[in-house]
């Protein structure tokens, strides 16, 4: 399963996470969401959440899973798949967060922002929230690193 996220580990490595839009934008020229590879990209990731192979612990509106620990393989990120239609726990990001976000119902936005690269800097803390729909969300966490509000 791992090899459905090489994309995404690949096109991450090594983006500068302190600018959001500078990341996104970085990210966007690596993997284009719209491209064809970045399609095929997100019609594999729904094959795996229809499959149940992802987001299978938890209830609405937040489901999820650990698809896998940061390691080398993962180029030191931890990757997690989350199911979503509203907010999730709050947290703080310390190295920062690499988002790739797929529309699954109507039209949702993932803190504000619609599909497709969402970065959070070194350091933010926020509510994740989708709103206006369902989303799949793959979260890469640098070092796998996040701290989550008590």
């Amino acid at each position: 399963m791992l090899e459905i996220f090489k994309p995404l580990i690949d096109a991450a490595s090594g983006v500068a996470l302190a600018d959001p839009e500078a990341a996104c934008a970085e990210l966007t020229a690596r993997l284009d969401p719209a491209s064809p590879e970045g399609q095929r990209l997100s019609e594999a990731l729904v094959g795996l959440l229809e499959e149940g192979k992802v987001a299978d612990r938890g209830a609405p509106p937040v489901r999820y899973s650990r698809a896998a620990k940061a390691s080398e393989e993962t180029g030191a990120f931890s990757i997690d798949v989350v199911d979503m239609t509203g907010p999730g726990p709050r947290h703080r990001h310390p190295n920062g967060e690499v988002n790739w976000c797929v529309a699954l119902e109507g039209s949702p936005t993932f803190d504000g922002q619609g599909p497709g690269w969402v970065v959070e800097p070194p350091g933010s803390e926020h509510v994740p929230t989708v709103s206006g729909g369902r989303m799949l969300i793959v979260y890469l966490l640098p070092e796998g690193a996040i701290e989550f509000a008590s």
